[in-house]
């Protein structure tokens, strides 16, 4: 596939969205523009469902000022797809008909389950979760998928969303009206409780979309939370009643300045919070998750994957590939990662023999990603490599990777030395306990070591043994080549296999071909 530029317009109930996406020839997905604007379409749904010709206008005026743009950004493909508002208009065909006519767009209608599929088919291909049940609440309608070990089980739609939950319940009223927020919220069990295979399925709950952005915002700034991103965020149960609490204890104006809510999204915050609280104590949840991945996300890597015949993203090797991505991101050199990871398992599997380690697969997954990315801020400034490594990895929402594995992996792919590894973890000191921390630091002492055993990127060290003998540590270093550059690099280096080992080490470079041995010397 070459590179291609996909604009997509995502017409739900509540907000009309343009997302335009460059895709490379690699399948790097990169989001090129991002325009939003408030719609409320449902609103101009009466009870026969019949869309009046002021909620057409609406929309055609809106998606003539996206077409525009997307002109503007030359887009080879425009996805305009419209759900729950449209979809559910008697009128349809009518609105069909004018939007191209008057804007040039021929609209694409998702059915129900066409958008249950979405919403999971980015879930399953950006998280870790196996089993969950997602949530995504629109204005109009709410979906909501069951899969199993990433296979989509149920599905249902709910002719509700936020849109049409405060048009039921708060017509006249306040926006926290005790009595509108009590029926609401029987309302919305009802309908829970209709679906029976929702009953105490007991897996996490992951939302999408804008209200769930929202709500895990507004959390993170409640606690100070020290991470950015809300893709993979966890709440608990008490979490969703803490912030249901704060809304309800709010006027619309202190709502319009709380930090982490959008203001299009005050009146109709606390609607989508019942439905997940709803949610949560209809499934017996044991977490809610966020996911930034919704029905854009799920359209573009359905298409995309229709075009690599599945191979771009798969279900189960997310977090590789994500991490993968990253460092093509920052001109990481392939070659040179892949040995200095190789090294790297090396050395691990050596200490763990020596019963310095105990052998971990997932502990040997995290070295690995440290070790593919390490140093790769250099891209943008060598002088501050490590700074800038640590900030850019604890700042990408990497897919399938949990915010803590994420402070995991900056740490070990930053290491420079124990000072800067400390100011970068304070903000995250209660998040490890203080023997997992010092070995992190073990392992990013590691990873300089195996960085410094490929200095002239020549791929020379083909083997690393350790042995004891005598009481003392030697490290057998075999390559084949000139290793002058690794020599001097390596006993630079050796203090962190020094603390490590809690012991001095003799470095011995052993010459495959001749069979010569050179102790390396300071």
């Amino acid at each position: 596939m070459s590179s291609e530029r996909i604009g997509l317009i995502d017409i739900g109930s509540n907000t009309i969205r343009l997302v335009i996406f460059d895709i490379d020839e690699n399948y790097n997905i990169r989001q090129l523009q991002n325009i939003k604007t408030p719609a409320r379409l449902s609103q101009y749904l009466n009870e026969e469902k019949w869309m009046d010709q002021a909620g057409i206008d609406v929309l055609v005026e809106i998606l003539q000022s996206f077409q525009q743009v997307a002109v503007y950004y030359q887009v080879a493909q425009l996805l305009p797809m419209a759900t729950a508002a449209i979809r559910q208009s008697s009128n349809r065909e009518e609105i069909i008909e004018q939007v191209a006519e008057k804007a040039g767009i021929d609209l694409m209608i998702v059915p129900e389950e066409k958008e249950a599929y979405y919403g999971s088919n980015a879930v399953t291909l950006t998280t870790q979760t196996k089993d969950s049940v997602t949530v995504d609440i629109g204005g109009g309608s709410t979906e909501v998928t069951y899969f199993e070990n990433k296979e989509i089980k149920q599905y249902h739609s709910f002719p509700f969303g936020v849109v049409t939950l405060k048009q039921m319940f708060f017509q006249g009223k306040e926006h926290n009206d005790e009595k509108a927020i009590k029926k609401m919220t029987s309302f919305v069990k009802e309908q829970f409780k209709s679906i029976k295979w929702l009953s105490k399925l007991r897996v996490p709950i992951t939302a999408i979309g804008g209200s769930a952005r929202s709500i895990a915002n507004v959390h993170q700034r409640q606690i100070d939370y020290p991470l950015a991103g809300v893709h993979g965020y966890q709440m608990s149960g008490s979490d969703l009643d803490l912030t249901l609490e704060l809304f309800k204890s709010l006027s619309i104006s202190e709502l319009e300045n709380l930090d982490g809510l959008s203001q299009d999204r005050t009146d109709i915050i606390i609607p989508a919070n019942v439905v997940f609280n709803a949610l949560f104590d209809e499934v017996k949840a044991s977490l809610f998750i966020f996911s930034n991945k919704g029905l854009r996300e799920g359209i573009i890597l359905d298409y995309v994957n229709e075009r690599a015949n599945g191979t771009a993203f798969t279900k189960h090797n997310i977090s590789t590939q994500s991490i993968y991505r990253l460092g093509l991101a920052y001109q990481t050199q392939n070659q040179v990662a892949d040995q200095r990871g190789n090294l790297v398992s090396m050395l691990y599997d050596e200490f763990c023999k020596a019963n310095l380690f105990e052998k971990d697969k997932y502990i040997a997954r995290l070295l690995q990603y440290g070790s593919y990315l390490y140093y790769l801020g250099e891209y943008i400034e060598s002088g501050a490599g490590s700074q800038h490594t640590f900030y850019i990895i604890s700042n990408s929402e990497l897919n399938a990777i949990t915010h803590k594995e994420r402070i995991i992996i900056a740490l070990l792919a930053s290491y420079k030395n124990r000072s800067l590894f400390n100011q970068y973890l304070e903000p995250f000191n209660d998040w490890f306990t203080v023997s997992f921390i010092d070995q992190l630091k073990a392992f990013g002492g590691m990873i300089k070591f195996a960085n410094a055993l490929d200095d002239s990127h020549m791929n020379v060290v083909k083997d690393i043994k350790l042995q004891k003998k005598n009481g003392a540590y030697e490290l057998l270093i075999y390559h084949k080549g000139s290793v002058i550059a690794e020599k001097y690099r390596a006993m630079r280096q050796k203090k962190h296999l020094a603390r490590v080992l809690k012991d001095d080490v003799v470095i011995t470079f052993v010459d495959m071909e001749s069979g010569e041995k050179e102790t390396a010397e300071q």
